[in-house]
This record gives C-alpha cells, structure tokens and sequence, in this order.
C-alpha cells in the first residue's frame, strides 16, 4: 500500500493539507503529516500536531504532497534539506503533489527534467518559466500532480488518490 507525506511547513495552507488527509485517510491510504516541528502552526492560526518530525529523508514515502500558503510554501522552498530529499524523490519518481503557490515556489526549486504541464495560484507562474502553465483547477502530468488553489483542495486530493 502506498504511503504519503503531507509537508507541514510554518505558514501553510490549512485547507490544502487537510483536505488531502482526510481525503487519503477516507480511502485508507497511509498518509503521515510531516512538520519540521512536532507542533505546526497555519496561515490561518490552526495548530497541527503533525504524525512525524522530519527526519531528513523521504525514503519512506512513495508521494509527497506539498500544500500552498504563505509563508507555508517559500518555508518549504527555503528548507535545503527538504528540496534534496524532493530531488531524490523525483529522480526515484515517486508522486509529488503541490497546491497554490508550492508548484511555483518549490518545485521549481528541484529542477525537473522534463517541461511539465502545471497550474498553480494566478500570479505565481513567472516562478515556472519552464512548465507548459494550464488555467485548469488541477493538472496531472505523469507523476506530478498540480492544484490551482485552496478552492480546489477535495479535487486535488481525488487525484492523487487517483494516481495511487
């Protein structure tokens, strides 16, 4: 059975992450909320206690879901540990998975190989100069899955219950 991280950073979208829990959970889908921190705190002042500190590694995981928010997504871009480990995952290819602002501003970061077809939150698309951008809601190119924002959290998590 397949089994997921959802990154918690400091700042993160709390409707993004939380949908994709529960939409995983529902499904029995093995899905670990991971936080640089036991306690994480959103952009709208909800405090997780995640299920896992991050340990330094990814290994374990077979997709990783990156929600949006901010300061939630440039937290994850700046961690240099987690944009190896993102690296990692994509050469492995493994799922990943990012919403709102993350597609721009940490899967940018990993440098991809391929030119993927991506959505992300309007305005942020200048951080994807290499990514064919859709206007679609969700976008699903391979084993990289993107979301448009947190009014398409429940879509987004469908499809990556899909994938799995």
């Amino acid at each position: 059975m397949a089994k997921v991280a959802v990154m918690l950073a400091s700042g993160f979208e709390e409707i993004e992450a939380l949908t994709v829990v529960d939409v995983l959970r529902r499904a029995e889908i093995e899905c670990q909320m991971v936080g640089f921190d036991q306690e994480v705190t959103g952009s709208h002042g909800i405090t997780v206690k995640v299920d896992e500190v991050w340990s330094g590694s990814l290994d374990h995981f077979d997709g990783i879901v990156l929600p949006g928010g901010m300061p939630g997504a440039a937290n994850l871009r700046d961690h240099e540990g987690l944009i190896q480990s993102l690296k990692e995952a994509h050469e492995q290819g493994k799922s990943l998975a990012a919403i709102c602002a993350a597609p721009a501003l940490v899967l940018s970061k990993i440098k991809m190989n391929k030119r993927y077809t991506m959505t992300c939150y309007p305005g942020f698309e200048e951080y994807l100069p290499g990514a064919e951008m859709q206007p679609h809601g969700v976008v699903v190119d391979g084993n990289v899955i993107t979301g448009k924002g947190p009014a398409y959290a429940f879509k987004f998590g469908l499809a990556i219950l899909e994938q799995l």
